[in-house]
Order: C-alpha cells, then sequence, then structure tokens
C-alpha cells in the first residue's frame, strides 16, 4: 500500500528519524494557517510547498514550490491544489491534487555547505534479504545515475539472522564520504531508518534526499513508503492512511469485493482462480493475438456472486473486446463455477463482447454441458490450446 509523503515521515518520526517538519493542508487557507504555525514552532520564514500524490518526480511536473512569504504560500499552494500533476510516474494522465504538505525550510545558510543523499531500504528478492541502497548522488534519478554512474551506487545488505549491525552504519556514513558530527549523525539515522522499515513491515523505504544540512543534522527531507498489504493486519493504524482517491477506483471496488483486480492497457478481458494460472492466462491472450485488459484472480472459493461481480468490473473497461474466463477446478467444482457463469450472465443482462469459458479440473464435463446447454452467447473449452483458438478467432 502506497502511502503520501507526510505519512511516510510520521512513520520515520515515530522512530526517531529526524525529518523535514510540515503541515498538511487542504485548503490555501489551511496552508497559510500551516506556515504561520510552523514559523512559531520552527522559526521557518522560507516554506516549501508540496503536493501530495502517490507518484514521484513532483518537482519537474511543478508540483513541489518555495515560498518566500505568507503570500506566496496562498499563491502556491492555490496553483498546486486542484491542479493534474502530470510527472513520469504519473503518465500522461496525471494525478489530481487534493492536499499540500506546507514544509519547513531546511537549507539555511551556514558555514559548512549542505550535502544531499540517496538512500533506500528494500528487499532483495535474489538473496531473501533486506539491503540499504545509497548514494552520494542525491536529489536526482537514481536510475540515471545507475545507469551512467554505478560506481556511486552503493548497497549493504542485512543478514536477516542478526539485523543491521554498528559497524555497517558506520560503514554507509564512511561510504557517503562525512565526519564529525555528520557522521555520527548519518549513524543513528540510518539505523532509526531501518528500525522503522523492519517493524512497520514496509517493503520500502525511499529517502530522497537525506539532506546534511549546513550545521550537520541529517534529515529525511522526502518520503516515499510503501507498506505490506499482507501486513496491514498487524497495524490498523498504517491501514487507515490509505487514500482510495488516490487508487483506480475499480481497483479499489474490487479489493472490496475480495477480487485480486489489477488494470491493464488491453483488449481482452480476464477471469482466473490463482495468480499462477493468471499470469499463464495473460500468456495465451498474448499468444492468440490479443492483449491482456486485466488480472483477476476470483480466488479458490468462487461462486455465483463472485464471478457475477467479476464481470461487472471487467465489463466496465470499455476496451474489453473478449472475455477469458479460465478456471482450474480443484478445491472449487467446475460445475459450480459454471452455473455461477450462467447466472451471473442473466443477472447482468445482455453482455455485448464474447465470452470463452475454459473449466478444466473436478466435473469439468459437467461444467462444459451446463454452458453449452445454457443457451447463452458463451464459448466453452475444455484444453488450453481449444481457449486459445476461441479467443483468436472472436478477435478476427
Amino acid at each position: 500500500m502506497n502511502i503520501h509523503e507526510y505519512q511516510g515521515k510520521s512513520i520515520l518520526a515515530s522512530f526517531g528519524v529526524q525529518i523535514q517538519r510540515g503541515i498538511v493542508a487542504e485548503t490555501s487557507e489551511e496552508a497559510v494557517k500551516a506556515a504561520k504555525q510552523l514559523h512559531i514552532e520552527t522559526g521557518t520564514s522560507w516554506w516549501v510547498v508540496k503536493a501530495q500524490i502517490h507518484a514521484g518526480g513532483r518537482g519537474k511536473g511543478g508540483g513541489v514550490k518555495l515560498a518566500k512569504s505568507i503570500e506566496e504560500v496562498q499563491e502556491r499552494a492555490n496553483a498546486i491544489i486542484g491542479m493534474q500533476l502530470i510527472t513520469p510516474q504519473t503518465g500522461p494522465q496525471g494525478k489530481k491534487v487534493n492536499k499540500v504538505l506546507i514544509a519547513e525550510d531546511v537549507y539555511y545558510p551556514g558555514e559548512s555547505k549542505t550535502a544531499e543523499f540517496y538512500m533506500s531500504v528494500l528487499l532483495n528478492r535474489q538473496t531473501g534479504r533486506n539491503i540499504i541502497m545509497y548514494s552520494t548522488e542525491g536529489g536526482m534519478d537514481i536510475e540515471e545515475v545507475a545507469h551512467n554512474t554505478p560506481d556511486k551506487i552503493y548497497k549493504e545488505e542485512i543478514d536477516p539472522k542478526v539485523g543491521l549491525q554498528a559497524f555497517q552504519a558506520r560503514k554507509i556514513a564512511f561510504n557517503l564520504g562525512l565526519s564529525g558530527k555528520a557522521f555520527k549523525e548519518m549513524v543513528k539515522f540510518v539505523e532509526a531508518l531501518y528500525k522503522a522499515y523492519v517493524a512497520s513491515d514496509s517493503s520500502m523505504f525511499e529517502i530522497n534526499p537525506v539532506l546534511k544540512t549546513s550545521d550537520d543534522k541529517i534529515i529525511a527531507v522526502d518520503a516515499k513508503v510503501n507498506l505490506d498489504d499482507n501486513a496491514l493486519f498487524r497495524h490498523p493504524d498504517y491501514a487507515a492512511m490509505r487514500d482510495k482517491s488516490e487508487e483506480d477506483p475499480t481497483e479499489v471496488e474490487a479489493s472490496e469485493n475480495d477480487l485480486n483486480y489489477v488494470k491493464l492497457d488491453g483488449n481482452v478481458g480476464c477471469m482466473v482462480n490463482g495468480a499462477g494460472l493468471a499470469m499463464a492466462t495473460m500468456d495465451i491472450i498474448k499468444l492468440s493475438g490479443g492483449e491482456p485488459a486485466n488480472f483477476l484472480d476470483v480466488g479458490g472459493t468462487a461462486n455465483a456472486a463472485r464471478v457475477e461481480k467479476a464481470f461487472r468490473i471487467i465489463l466496465k473497461d470499455e476496451t474489453v473486446k473478449a472475455i477469458l474466463v479460465n478456471i482450474f477446478g480443484g478445491i472449487v467444482r467446475c460445475d459450480r463455477v459454471a452455473q455461477g457463469i450462467v447466472d451471473a450472465y442473466k443477472n447482468i443482462g445482455e453482455i455485448k463482447v464474447p465470452i470463452i469459458v475454459r473449466l478444466q479440473g473436478t466435473n469439468a464435463v459437467e461444467a462444459k454441458k451446463i454452458i453449452d446447454e445454457s443457451g447463452l452467447k458463451v464459448k466453452s473449452a475444455i484444453q488450453l490450446q481449444e481457449a486459445a483458438d476461441a479467443v483468436k478467432e472472436v478477435l478476427a
């Protein structure tokens, strides 16, 4: 589950990570109030107005602006709230900005220079271990840094038996070229960051930039956090941070009905039970000359109500030209699924796109008979190749 910057920072702060302080606002009036409050609490006289959306690259799209007066805070907030912000991560359609973070200015002058670093904590799926990835080239696209200057990307792998060791935190601070107070502050920062990552059951923490201020403090200026959906039952307070307005409405509706659905860009809708079979089904669609319009797993206990809901969700996508239902009856009986498809078809009414149903496993023959004798415009198949040929035929 993705969360906003201000929410990610609140998690970091709860584990002792120093952050750029800020207050979220949904109107320009609230933004002004937040700026005045920050001035009292931190002494800042400049502020940063930052769009809150689930995407990076906000500054490139005009979603991050510096304000040097209260009047500018209101002006910037007015311009950003309600805008359709387009960044490299949103796609051409962009995302609507519903709130902004009014943050303190941490780039204040001093005797020594500021420095920006990149740091993230995530799982290395090849080794099954967490890694801390970091670089001296903070504030930039880390993908470009990795491509152009891979020697500037460091990785520290964490042994799960012992966790992050003190010498590893010191090694990170050393590789970042720090010394003195800044070195000690970075060690504490790394240790607190890793503790926050593990304790919050996150799948990724990305801080870009991590700032060394002119007085050698180490601060998280940004926070991109992804929480593991499967662990949210342990963190009801984090689950409450979910912002459904940032998600695809159809995907939200599917999740509320216990359906695993992801919208894709193709023309063939697919309904499957099991993630592995869903991946294979999408391969079949591509080999048949089509493109999958979605990933939809109805689960191992598919019933008539769930099948009907899945059909309704797929049909909301106007680009769908055909639907392939591919069910393997292991725990679930194919004849029950077949009857659910017939009932769903009748309840929804006329479905204008062709439907191909492939049922294999327990009572597959009986299931095919139910489909064939239903009188509905549904093509049935038992073998995978039959289903593939049927998809190719309806798309021709």
